[in-house]
């Protein structure tokens, strides 16, 4: 067996296998749903760096643009002063990306678990002590066949999607006269909240339905997880620290304001 099946696949399938058997119900959803928040919580950490580096970078947009402004003839210094303002903010423009290339593999195991369908030929990879079931019921909830592409499933996700994107993406940062990368960002950003649901629904209708389920479920823990990061890291400090504070619930549908 190559390294990938060692590493990632035999152990997917087997911590499936292992909880479809002793989650009740015959339901080998339960098991997706549970092997997606097991791995949620290995990538914890790694999870909780990611998303307080993306509103860190947001935060600190508005000094971005001004340094793409002032040294917009000197690309050398321009990059040059990016990578200090980097350092002394502590904050780097990679790291959120660190979690989602870690979850790559894990995504690719759990497809090729649902592609290969749970035969006789994969339970084979089982270790001797995980106990083979003689059927797995690949029914979830008994309406949505786990082997087969679900569009239900596909929107959920999608709309979770949304959610998480605009979650990051909702704040207004403060204008910065005369900077074109500033709104150039903006529409980025903007793009991104709604091409990423798009693309997630295609894909998803496209794939099958467990893997669905499990993209669905990982959105929807990052979700959960972001708004307990952002909430905590919002919080009020003492009035010494002079730093803004974000208010992250407004009550009304407007962007999140900013006060001293």
């Amino acid at each position: 067996m190559n390294p990938f099946t060692i590493i990632f696949y035999q152990p997917i399938l087997n911590l499936l296998i292992w909880l479809h058997n002793i989650i009740p119900g015959d339901d080998f959803g339960w098991a997706i749903i549970a092997v997606t928040i097991i791995i949620k919580l290995i990538l914890l950490p790694l999870s909780a760096k990611s998303l307080r580096s993306q509103k860190a970078l947001q935060e600190i947009q508005p000094k971005v643009d001004e340094l793409r402004k002032k040294y917009k003839d000197n690309k050398e210094a321009m990059g040059k002063e990016l990578m200090q303002l980097y350092k002394k903010e502590k904050v780097s423009p990679f790291s959120s990306c660190l979690p989602l290339i870690i979850q790559l593999p894990f995504l690719f195991a759990m497809f090729r678990v649902l592609r290969d369908g749970l035969s006789n030929d994969a339970l084979d990879k089982l270790y001797p002590f995980i106990h083979a079931p003689e059927a797995v019921n690949t029914m979830f909830l008994g309406i949505i066949n786990l082997e087969n592409p679900s569009i239900y499933l596909a929107i959920i996700a999608g709309a979770l999607q949304f959610w998480q994107t605009r979650m990051l993406t909702h704040k207004k940062q403060p204008q910065v006269p005369g900077s074109k990368d500033e709104s150039m960002t903006s529409m980025m950003n903007k793009q991104m909240m709604y091409m990423a649901p798009v693309i997630t629904v295609v894909f998803g209708a496209t794939l099958p339905g467990g893997l669905t389920l499990y993209w669905t479920m990982n959105t929807l823990t990052t979700l959960i997880q972001q708004i307990i990061v952002l909430r905590k890291k919002n919080t009020p400090s003492s009035p010494s620290s002079g730093s803004n504070i974000i208010d992250v619930v407004p009550s009304d549908n407007s962007a999140p304001k900013m006060s001293n």
